[in-house]
């Protein structure tokens, strides 16, 4: 079988937002020797949503360190909402992000990685609420998908469903952490190379030294 890289991130993660860039490139360096899929998290159930204000401080205390650590910036737009919750109507939750990585996946599996940043870009940078519908619309031509059908399915339960599945996909090995990368590489064989963010020279090594070990 081909190896498979699996991303499992969150696109209310903000240390999966900083290693987007890395997962980006690994994508790019390790195409035609691997099979690639990006898996949602599910890190905030809809069932558990809070206003913003429940995690603003967290946010505030953290988002430096990931800026310090990763290169990546936030955006004032999204940081408006950290800094006056009071006054922010979000209500972060992970599910309708997952529904449209699904639908994405259905018309271009290849591009799951790019789309999961782009989500990510949207919401922290440009200060996108991914619990409103209108947080997708600006990727839809830029991902070529059409519009009515993306937004048919945005609602329905199926594709409800199937976000479910990849959380409990998740669930299933076992990450407990965002970001995750894991590299499958027999029916029953994974191996954890990245449980939070990890530079891209240490995954790229760690990589070429699970690939150089399954070599016959």
């Amino acid at each position: 079988m081909t190896p498979t890289l699996y991303y499992c991130y969150d696109a209310y993660c903000g240390w999966c937002y900083g290693f987007s860039p890395v997962i980006r490139r690994i994508e790019v360096e390790f195409s035609g020797r691997l099979a690639f899929e990006t898996l949602s998290g599910g890190m905030i159930p809809s069932t558990s949503a809070k206003p913003i204000s429940a995690i603003a401080e967290f946010i505030r205390n953290g988002y430096t360190r990931v800026e310090e650590l990763t290169g990546i910036r936030f955006g004032e737009e999204f940081l408006w909402h950290v800094r006056n919750p009071d006054l922010s109507d979000w209500y972060p939750h992970s599910e309708k992000a997952a529904v449209a990585l699904c639908i994405l996946k259905e018309y271009h599996p290849d591009k799951s990685i790019p789309f999961a940043a782009s989500l990510q870009h949207a919401l922290h940078y440009e200060g996108r609420d991914l619990t409103d519908n209108e947080a997708y619309r600006h990727l839809l031509p830029q991902f070529d998908i059409p519009e009515t059908e993306f937004y048919e399915k945005l609602s329905s339960e199926e594709y409800l469903g199937r976000a479910h599945q990849e959380f409990s996909m998740v669930a299933q090995l076992q990450v407990t952490g965002f970001p995750a990368v894991l590299l499958q590489t027999g029916e029953l064989s994974f191996h954890l190379l990245a449980r939070g963010y990890t530079d891209l020279d240490t995954l790229r090594q760690r990589m070429e030294k699970t690939l150089a070990d399954i070599q016959p």
